[in-house]
This record gives C-alpha cells, sequence and structure tokens, in this order.
C-alpha cells in the first residue's frame, strides 16, 4: 500500500516504523528536524509541510495513496487533513482524536468528517487500564475474537507460587497457551521444561476464564485477588473513563479531583463513584482517606512527574497495586524501576489500535509487546494459508522459530491448539510471532 502518515510524532513515527519496507510510506510533518530524523532513521519518504494543505497533500501523493492515518497531537487538525484528502479522493482515513465528543458525533453520523476510522486516545487507555485492573499482575491485556481470547503479559515476582517452576508445572489450565517469556530484553519460546524465573514477564493466549485463572494462581496467596477498592487519581478525560467503566463493571470506585467545578461535574456524571476535591499530592489527604487500602491506586493526572510521586505516596501507604498514565515513553521504563508497578503510554495504545489497519495479510488485531519485541495478531484464515489442513505439530516444523499458535476459534467456539489440532478455513487463529520473522511468517499465514 501506499500509506500517508500526517505527523512524526511517537504514534505516526511508530507507525511509520511498523510499515518501513513493506510498503510504500510518505510521511508529513511541520517540524524539519523531525523531518531529517525520520529521513535518516527510516526508510521513508519524510515531507516538511502542512498535512491540511492540499497543495502538501498533492506532494505526498494523496491521488494515489491508498490509506491517509493523521497522528498529530492536535484533534482538529487530524479532522481536517482526513476531511482534505477525502474531498480529492478516494483514500481511506483513518483520524486520532483526543476528545471523546469529536468520538461520538463521528460514531453517529456514520461518515462525519470524511473520516472512515477513528480512535480515541483517552478512551482506548482507560479501557487498557480497566483491563489491566482486572487481572491481578497483569502487565498488559488484550481481546480477540470479540472478547473469546485474551492474551495477558504478566510479571513473575520471586514470591509467586510459579516462580522457578517448569513451565509444564505451571500449565495447569486446559485453554490456555504460554506464549513467550521476555527475559532481560529478549524473547524466548517456552517449552515445557523452561523455567519461570522471579522478573521474568510470561505472555499466555487463552480463553478469559483461563487467563483469569492463571492470574489468580500467579500472584502470592496473601495477595488480593480481583479489586475491589479502586481509586482514580486525577479527573481527566482518562480518569472519567476509567471510572465510568469501573462502574459499569459493577465496582463503587473512589476519584480524587483538585479542580472544584471539574469535580462536581464527574460527580453528576458518575452517579456510581465517590468524587472527592482535593489535592491527591497530599500525603496527609491520602493517608486520612486511607487510600493505601486501595487495592489499585490508578494515577491520571496532567503531569508525569505527580503521577510518578503520587504512586510513589499511595504504595508508601501500603496500596496493592499502582498504575499510572506516563506520557513520556522514554519515563515508563524508569518509573516502573522505581516503583510504579504499571506504567501506560497513552500514544502506544493509539499506535497498536492503528497498526492492525495497515498490517499485511488482513489481520483483524493486533497487540505489540513490549512495543517492539513481538507481536499477537489474530487472523481468519483461507485455504492459502499455511496453517490450514495439517496438524499444527507438522505446521510448525515448516515455520521459523519465534511462532505460537495461541488459540482458535472455530463457529463462536474455543478451539484450544495442541500439536494434532487441524486448523479449518474460516478459523480465527491468534498467533505469537517474534519481531525477528514477523516479515518472513505473516504473508504465510
Amino acid at each position: 500500500m501506499r500509506v500517508i502518515i500526517i505527523g512524526a510524532g511517537q504514534v505516526g513515527e511508530s507507525i511509520a516504523s511498523d510499515l518501513d519496507g513493506g510498503h510504500e510510506v510518505v510521511v508529513v510533518e511541520r517540524d524539519g528536524d523531525r523531518v531529517d530524523d525520520l529521513t535518516y532513521s527510516l526508510d521513508v519518504l519524510a515531507i516538511e509541510g502542512d498535512g491540511t494543505s492540499l497543495s502538501v497533500l498533492r506532494d505526498a501523493g494523496i491521488d494515489e495513496a491508498d490509506m491517509l492515518i493523521a497522528t498529530t497531537d492536535n484533534d482538529e487538525t487530524n479532522i481536517v487533513a482526513c476531511a482534505t484528502a477525502k474531498a480529492v479522493s478516494d483514500v481511506f482515513t483513518v483520524a486520532r482524536v483526543k476528545n471523546t465528543e469529536h468520538l461520538r458525533t463521528w460514531q453517529q453520523s456514520g461518515d462525519a468528517f470524511g473520516i472512515d476510522f477513528m480512535v480515541c486516545t483517552n478512551l482506548l487507555a482507560a479501557e487498557a487500564i480497566v483491563r489491566i485492573i482486572g487481572l491481578p499482575a497483569a502487565r498488559d491485556v488484550d481481546p480477540f475474537a470479540e472478547g473469546r481470547v485474551q492474551m495477558a503479559e504478566f510479571e513473575v515476582s520471586a514470591d509467586s507460587p510459579v516462580a522457578n517452576q517448569t513451565v509444564r508445572e505451571a500449565d495447569r489450565f486446559d485453554s490456555l497457551t504460554f506464549a513467550a517469556i521476555l527475559r532481560n530484553g529478549s524473547v524466548a519460546i517456552p517449552r515445557g521444561e523452561s523455567v519461570i524465573s522471579p522478573g521474568d514477564r510470561v505472555v499466555v493466549i487463552g480463553s478469559p476464564e483461563s487467563v483469569q485463572a492463571f492470574s489468580d494462581a500467579l500472584v502470592p496467596a496473601d495477595s488480593p485477588g480481583a479489586p475491589d477498592e479502586v481509586v482514580v487519581v486525577g479527573g481527566s478525560e482518562v480518569g472519567y473513563h476509567v471510572a465510568r467503566l469501573l462502574e459499569e463493571r459493577g465496582l463503587r470506585p473512589r476519584l480524587i479531583e483538585y479542580d472544584p467545578d471539574r469535580a462536581r461535574r464527574l460527580a453528576e456524571k458518575l452517579p456510581g463513584t465517590i468524587v472527592m476535591e482535593s489535592d491527591a499530592t497530599n500525603a496527609d489527604f491520602l493517608e486520612r482517606e486511607h487510600v493505601g487500602d486501595a487495592d489499585v491506586v490508578v494515577s491520571a493526572l496532567d503531569s508525569d512527574e505527580k503521577n510518578l510521586l503520587v504512586s510513589l505516596l499511595a504504595t508508601r501507604l501500603g496500596a496493592s497495586r499502582t498504575v499510572a498514565i506516563i506520557d513520556t515513553p522514554a519515563y515508563v521504563e524508569l518509573f516502573e524501576t522505581v516503583g510504579v508497578d504499571v506504567g501506560l503510554n497513552p500514544r502506544e495504545v493509539v499506535a497498536e489500535e492503528i497498526t492492525r489497519f495497515t498490517h499485511e495479510g488482513g489481520a483483524e488485531n493486533v497487540a505489540l509487546i513490549e512495543s517492539d519485541k513481538a507481536e499477537v495478531l489474530e487472523i481468519e484464515v483461507d485455504d492459502g494459508s499455511i496453517l490450514v489442513g495439517r496438524p499444527i505439530r507438522e505446521v510448525m516444523s515448516d515455520l521459523p522459530s519465534g511462532v505460537v499458535v495461541g488459540a482458535i476459534t472455530r463457529h463462536d467456539e474455543f478451539v484450544t491448539p495442541r500439536g494434532d489440532t487441524v486448523v479449518e478455513p474460516g478459523d480465527h487463529v491468534v498467533v505469537f510471532v517474534d519481531a525477528e520473522v514477523l516479515d518472513d511468517v505473516t504473508p504465510q499465514l
């Protein structure tokens, strides 16, 4: 495909990097320094200019483009860029927005703004946080096959019951597949004799019930299971949606917001949430309100540094788990090292959502592992797929190492993949693929 990307920020660069080599990619960016950086780092055509300008879009080849992805940090710029492109071509348009009002307008109208697909940063981030909250020890959770399959990444602590066990010993679940072990920055495909060491991150794929059971078995015996007490710090759009989604799951979260007007509006919109007006960086207030008793504290303030401070204060007071929104990608690993249990970067979540539209081979869903270490793909297979018609054991011998068939759904039913399982045309297959073999394997699937 010929793909035009408007904006070379984190989201735009991530998508361009994913498409680099497999597609003809043009990136339009106002910042000349960013244009120079992309020109030297990626095999893409980088153009300095305004993505809302018709002349710039024509210079980028809009007439021959198959897809335009507008990913700047400005909603209006992205909407106008898509509308301009749609006015002069039949290109498929994707817009990233932060404001959920824009998303609702687009969803209700069907074709508002000339946009074919819209992704909302704040809503996607909130949904990712709520999925993580639901599974103890989870660092990342993604649904596949309309929720019939889950992929989850867990960190194994030193006092976890599965620490120092082999995969064979830890695998006590009928519909669960151990897809990978992430250790010291490398990806290993687990075998029965592979040992799960403290500090490892384990990627599993299976039915939601089996993933939940594995999550419960992973945590120490004295750790809380599914959370009952969740505190959301910050009434931002992300914080609001986290509380709203938790309400829908039957929980009664507490939300702390500093601005009195915003707190009042949130209290009206969130009848199942206890909204408190206060400065959440005040340790005395947190102690007085027993925030340390929380199973999970979600920090969604407008500053990375404040989110780090709140997370560390909550941990010091006794909170079982902390999840923090981190806007600066370079801070994620640092914050997790110094005490945040899970750091989530909203731009990475959006990049992952957009990536599935551009994936060669028609992947219906994509999850990125550790940003770029591997991908989990959901593919509806046809007669041309290497997976079809033979036992999985035989198929694996023809594929490079680094590929794991994690789950199969057939006629809306979950099928556990084992060595003698035969994939049929029309099946939805969820596959883990190491990034090193991704380009070679994906066309065969």
